[in-house]
Protein backbone atom coordinates (compact mmCIF):
# COMPACT_ATOMS: atom_id res chain seq x y z
CA UNK A 1 0.00 0.00 0.00
CA UNK A 2 1.43 3.67 -0.84
CA UNK A 3 0.13 6.95 -0.37
CA UNK A 4 0.35 9.22 -2.98
CA UNK A 5 0.32 13.28 -2.08
CA UNK A 6 -0.13 14.95 -4.76
CA UNK A 7 0.51 19.00 -3.68
CA UNK A 8 2.95 21.47 -3.59
CA UNK A 9 6.02 22.22 -2.03
CA UNK A 10 7.48 25.50 -0.97
CA UNK A 11 10.13 27.47 0.89
CA UNK A 12 8.81 28.80 3.70
CA UNK A 13 9.89 31.99 5.01
CA UNK A 14 8.60 33.05 8.81
CA UNK A 15 8.58 36.63 10.21
CA UNK A 16 7.71 37.46 13.55
CA UNK A 17 5.81 40.67 13.70
CA UNK A 18 3.44 42.09 16.68
CA UNK A 19 -0.01 41.42 14.58
CA UNK A 20 -1.35 41.30 11.22
CA UNK A 21 -1.06 45.19 10.07
CA UNK A 22 -4.16 46.64 9.09
CA UNK A 23 -4.54 47.84 5.20
CA UNK A 24 -1.98 50.41 3.65
CA UNK A 25 0.50 49.84 6.71
CA UNK A 26 3.92 49.63 7.47
CA UNK A 27 5.35 47.81 10.30
CA UNK A 28 8.91 45.93 11.25
CA UNK A 29 9.45 42.38 11.23
CA UNK A 30 12.18 39.62 11.95
CA UNK A 31 13.06 37.21 9.48
CA UNK A 32 13.73 34.23 11.75
CA UNK A 33 13.78 31.20 9.52
CA UNK A 34 13.68 29.57 6.30
CA UNK A 35 11.81 26.10 5.96
CA UNK A 36 10.45 23.45 3.66
CA UNK A 37 7.10 23.63 3.50
CA UNK A 38 3.88 23.36 1.00
CA UNK A 39 0.78 21.53 2.50
CA UNK A 40 1.51 18.52 0.14
CA UNK A 41 5.44 18.40 1.53
CA UNK A 42 4.21 18.60 5.15
CA UNK A 43 1.76 15.57 5.05
CA UNK A 44 4.32 13.40 2.64
CA UNK A 45 7.43 14.38 4.78
CA UNK A 46 4.96 13.41 8.30
CA UNK A 47 3.49 10.40 6.69
CA UNK A 48 7.03 8.97 5.66
CA UNK A 49 8.13 9.39 8.97
CA UNK A 50 5.52 7.48 10.38
CA UNK A 51 6.89 4.67 8.35
CA UNK A 52 4.40 5.11 5.42
CA UNK A 53 5.27 4.16 2.10
CA UNK A 54 4.55 7.90 0.39
CA UNK A 55 5.17 9.32 -3.28
CA UNK A 56 5.27 13.25 -3.35
CA UNK A 57 3.84 13.94 -6.33
CA UNK A 58 4.92 17.96 -6.82
CA UNK A 59 6.79 20.70 -9.29
CA UNK A 60 9.84 22.05 -8.19
CA UNK A 61 11.05 25.37 -10.25
CA UNK A 62 14.76 25.70 -11.49
CA UNK A 63 16.00 28.54 -9.88
CA UNK A 64 18.06 28.71 -6.25
CA UNK A 65 14.90 27.95 -3.76
CA UNK A 66 14.34 24.89 -6.13
CA UNK A 67 17.70 23.47 -5.85
CA UNK A 68 17.45 24.01 -2.64
CA UNK A 69 14.38 22.43 -2.05
CA UNK A 70 15.62 19.08 -3.80
CA UNK A 71 18.32 18.88 -1.96
CA UNK A 72 16.19 19.09 1.64
CA UNK A 73 13.23 16.79 0.45
CA UNK A 74 15.71 14.18 -0.55
CA UNK A 75 16.85 13.50 2.92
CA UNK A 76 13.37 12.64 3.84
CA UNK A 77 12.09 9.07 3.58
CA UNK A 78 9.85 9.33 0.95
CA UNK A 79 10.07 9.00 -3.26
CA UNK A 80 9.59 12.42 -4.78
CA UNK A 81 8.52 12.89 -8.69
CA UNK A 82 8.74 14.18 -11.15
CA UNK A 83 12.44 13.90 -10.24
CA UNK A 84 13.11 16.96 -12.38
CA UNK A 85 13.03 20.73 -12.18
CA UNK A 86 10.74 22.55 -13.78
CA UNK A 87 11.46 25.59 -16.02
CA UNK A 88 9.50 27.67 -13.49
CA UNK A 89 10.03 29.99 -9.85
CA UNK A 90 9.58 27.40 -7.07
CA UNK A 91 6.37 28.13 -5.00
CA UNK A 92 7.27 30.51 -1.73
CA UNK A 93 5.19 30.63 1.41
CA UNK A 94 5.64 33.45 3.66
CA UNK A 95 4.42 33.05 7.30
CA UNK A 96 3.74 36.12 9.13
CA UNK A 97 4.01 34.74 13.13
CA UNK A 98 2.30 37.20 15.66
CA UNK A 99 3.31 37.72 19.02
CA UNK A 100 0.34 35.28 20.60
CA UNK A 101 1.52 32.55 18.28
CA UNK A 102 -1.42 33.10 15.56
CA UNK A 103 -0.20 33.34 11.47
CA UNK A 104 -0.97 34.08 8.31
CA UNK A 105 0.24 33.16 4.99
CA UNK A 106 0.57 34.07 1.49
CA UNK A 107 1.97 31.21 -0.80
CA UNK A 108 1.79 31.53 -4.28
CA UNK A 109 1.28 28.29 -6.98
CA UNK A 110 3.58 29.30 -10.13
CA UNK A 111 4.89 25.46 -9.67
CA UNK A 112 2.14 23.61 -8.68
CA UNK A 113 -0.05 25.04 -11.58
CA UNK A 114 2.88 24.02 -13.60
CA UNK A 115 1.77 20.12 -12.58
CA UNK A 116 -0.13 19.05 -15.82
CA UNK A 117 -2.97 16.07 -15.13
CA UNK A 118 -0.85 14.49 -17.55
CA UNK A 119 2.79 14.93 -15.62
CA UNK A 120 0.36 13.49 -12.33
CA UNK A 121 -1.10 10.33 -14.76
CA UNK A 122 2.23 9.05 -15.09
CA UNK A 123 3.57 9.69 -12.16
CA UNK A 124 0.84 7.59 -10.56
CA UNK A 125 1.15 4.68 -13.27
CA UNK A 126 1.81 2.05 -10.12
CA UNK A 127 -0.92 2.93 -8.57
CA UNK A 128 -3.40 0.00 -7.39
CA UNK A 129 -6.27 -0.43 -6.13
CA UNK A 130 -6.45 -0.24 -2.37
CA UNK A 131 -3.58 2.90 -2.54
CA UNK A 132 -4.36 5.97 -1.44
CA UNK A 133 -4.31 9.40 -3.08
CA UNK A 134 -4.08 12.69 -0.86
CA UNK A 135 -5.12 15.65 -2.01
CA UNK A 136 -5.10 19.40 -0.90
CA UNK A 137 -6.60 22.98 -1.79
CA UNK A 138 -3.23 24.04 -3.98
CA UNK A 139 -4.84 23.13 -7.40
CA UNK A 140 -8.03 24.84 -9.55
CA UNK A 141 -11.61 23.15 -9.12
CA UNK A 142 -10.98 21.69 -12.82
CA UNK A 143 -7.92 19.74 -11.93
CA UNK A 144 -8.83 18.34 -8.33
CA UNK A 145 -11.90 17.29 -9.88
CA UNK A 146 -10.15 15.53 -12.68
CA UNK A 147 -7.63 14.14 -10.16
CA UNK A 148 -10.69 12.53 -7.96
CA UNK A 149 -11.74 10.94 -10.48
CA UNK A 150 -8.99 9.21 -11.83
CA UNK A 151 -8.60 7.90 -8.13
CA UNK A 152 -11.91 6.87 -7.85
CA UNK A 153 -11.07 4.89 -11.72
CA UNK A 154 -8.01 3.47 -9.85
CA UNK A 155 -9.93 1.85 -6.79
CA UNK A 156 -7.84 4.36 -4.81
CA UNK A 157 -9.44 5.70 -1.37
CA UNK A 158 -9.52 9.28 -2.09
CA UNK A 159 -8.96 12.18 0.80
CA UNK A 160 -9.03 15.52 0.79
CA UNK A 161 -8.30 18.27 2.76
CA UNK A 162 -9.68 21.20 0.39
CA UNK A 163 -7.16 24.17 2.02
CA UNK A 164 -6.76 26.94 0.90
CA UNK A 165 -10.34 26.96 -0.40
CA UNK A 166 -11.25 27.39 -4.25
CA UNK A 167 -14.54 27.81 -6.17
CA UNK A 168 -16.34 24.80 -6.77
CA UNK A 169 -15.02 22.33 -4.32
CA UNK A 170 -18.42 22.01 -2.82
CA UNK A 171 -18.95 19.94 -5.65
CA UNK A 172 -16.49 17.81 -5.21
CA UNK A 173 -17.72 15.56 -2.76
CA UNK A 174 -19.23 12.25 -4.27
CA UNK A 175 -15.43 11.78 -5.49
CA UNK A 176 -14.00 11.70 -1.73
CA UNK A 177 -13.79 8.62 0.55
CA UNK A 178 -11.81 10.83 3.57
CA UNK A 179 -12.61 14.93 4.41
CA UNK A 180 -10.79 16.82 6.39
CA UNK A 181 -11.87 20.17 7.08
CA UNK A 182 -11.39 23.11 9.90
CA UNK A 183 -14.53 24.72 11.34
CA UNK A 184 -14.50 27.63 8.80
CA UNK A 185 -14.14 25.32 5.60
CA UNK A 186 -16.60 23.03 6.83
CA UNK A 187 -19.47 25.45 7.21
CA UNK A 188 -18.44 27.01 3.85
CA UNK A 189 -18.27 24.04 1.93
CA UNK A 190 -20.81 21.63 3.26
CA UNK A 191 -19.75 18.19 3.25
CA UNK A 192 -22.20 15.31 2.56
CA UNK A 193 -21.88 11.97 1.65
CA UNK A 194 -18.68 11.92 2.67
CA UNK A 195 -17.57 8.29 4.53
CA UNK A 196 -15.27 9.64 7.29
CA UNK A 197 -15.61 13.54 7.59
CA UNK A 198 -13.03 15.20 10.55
CA UNK A 199 -13.27 18.56 11.71
CA UNK A 200 -10.82 20.51 13.49
CA UNK A 201 -11.11 23.20 15.73
CA UNK A 202 -7.76 24.43 16.40
CA UNK A 203 -7.27 24.24 20.36
CA UNK A 204 -10.45 22.59 21.31
CA UNK A 205 -9.75 19.21 19.38
CA UNK A 206 -11.46 17.50 16.43
CA UNK A 207 -14.65 15.71 15.87
CA UNK A 208 -14.60 12.37 13.55
CA UNK A 209 -18.35 11.75 11.63
CA UNK A 210 -19.11 8.79 10.37
CA UNK A 211 -21.85 6.32 9.79
CA UNK A 212 -21.32 4.45 12.79
CA UNK A 213 -20.12 7.58 15.42
CA UNK A 214 -20.00 10.96 15.86
CA UNK A 215 -16.43 11.31 18.13
CA UNK A 216 -15.01 14.39 19.78
CA UNK A 217 -11.42 13.93 20.63
CA UNK A 218 -9.98 17.41 22.70
CA UNK A 219 -6.82 18.44 21.73
CA UNK A 220 -3.62 17.75 23.39
CA UNK A 221 -2.50 21.01 25.59
CA UNK A 222 0.34 23.04 24.61
CA UNK A 223 1.78 26.26 24.74
CA UNK A 224 1.77 27.77 21.06
CA UNK A 225 5.06 28.94 19.71
CA UNK A 226 3.79 28.60 16.07
CA UNK A 227 1.07 27.05 14.89
CA UNK A 228 1.94 26.68 11.40
CA UNK A 229 1.81 23.21 9.78
CA UNK A 230 -0.17 21.78 12.93
CA UNK A 231 -3.32 21.02 10.70
CA UNK A 232 -0.68 19.12 8.56
CA UNK A 233 0.70 17.45 11.03
CA UNK A 234 -2.85 16.35 12.35
CA UNK A 235 -3.74 14.98 9.56
CA UNK A 236 -1.08 12.94 7.68
CA UNK A 237 -0.38 11.32 11.79
CA UNK A 238 -3.98 10.37 11.99
CA UNK A 239 -4.07 8.89 9.00
CA UNK A 240 -0.88 7.28 9.44
CA UNK A 241 -2.21 5.78 12.68
CA UNK A 242 -5.02 4.13 10.90
CA UNK A 243 -2.98 2.70 8.06
CA UNK A 244 -0.66 1.21 10.68
CA UNK A 245 -3.38 -0.43 12.56
CA UNK A 246 -4.97 -1.21 9.06
CA UNK A 247 -8.31 0.28 10.76
CA UNK A 248 -10.81 3.15 9.44
CA UNK A 249 -9.84 6.58 11.41
CA UNK A 250 -11.39 6.12 14.79
CA UNK A 251 -10.70 7.74 18.29
CA UNK A 252 -7.37 6.40 18.51
CA UNK A 253 -6.31 8.05 15.60
CA UNK A 254 -7.05 11.41 16.35
CA UNK A 255 -5.19 11.00 19.48
CA UNK A 256 -2.28 10.15 17.80
CA UNK A 257 -2.76 13.14 15.99
CA UNK A 258 -3.62 15.61 18.47
CA UNK A 259 -0.15 14.32 20.29
CA UNK A 260 1.54 14.91 17.22
CA UNK A 261 0.17 18.31 16.52
CA UNK A 262 0.96 19.39 20.49
CA UNK A 263 4.70 18.96 19.71
CA UNK A 264 4.62 21.27 16.36
CA UNK A 265 2.86 23.92 17.43
CA UNK A 266 5.28 24.03 20.72
CA UNK A 267 8.08 24.96 18.12
CA UNK A 268 8.87 27.52 15.99
CA UNK A 269 9.36 26.86 11.84
CA UNK A 270 7.67 24.08 9.23
CA UNK A 271 9.48 21.30 8.51
CA UNK A 272 11.90 21.65 11.66
CA UNK A 273 9.23 21.73 14.09
CA UNK A 274 7.72 18.34 12.87
CA UNK A 275 7.95 15.38 15.13
CA UNK A 276 10.62 13.50 14.10
CA UNK A 277 11.27 9.70 13.12
CA UNK A 278 11.80 8.64 16.84
CA UNK A 279 9.71 10.83 18.54
CA UNK A 280 6.09 9.67 15.57
CA UNK A 281 7.31 6.07 16.72
CA UNK A 282 6.71 6.50 20.11
CA UNK A 283 3.47 8.45 20.21
CA UNK A 284 2.37 6.05 17.95
CA UNK A 285 2.61 3.32 20.04
CA UNK A 286 0.22 5.03 22.70
CA UNK A 287 -2.87 3.39 23.22
CA UNK A 288 -5.22 6.00 24.41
Amino acid sequence: MCVYVVGNITVDETWAIADIPAKGSSVHGNKISQDIGGKGANQAILLSRCGINTTLIAAIGNDLNGRWIYEKIHHEPLHHAPEYLFPCNSDTSLIFNCADGDNAIITTTTAADSLSIEIITRALVRAVPGDILLLQGNFSFEKTRDLLLLGKQRGMTTVFNPSPVRDGFSQLWPWVDIAVLNQPEAEKLQPTGVSNLVITQGARGAMLINASQQQFCPATPALAVDTTGAGDTFLAVMLASALLRKTEIDALSLTHASLAAAITVSRPGTCSAFPDVAELKTLLSHRG
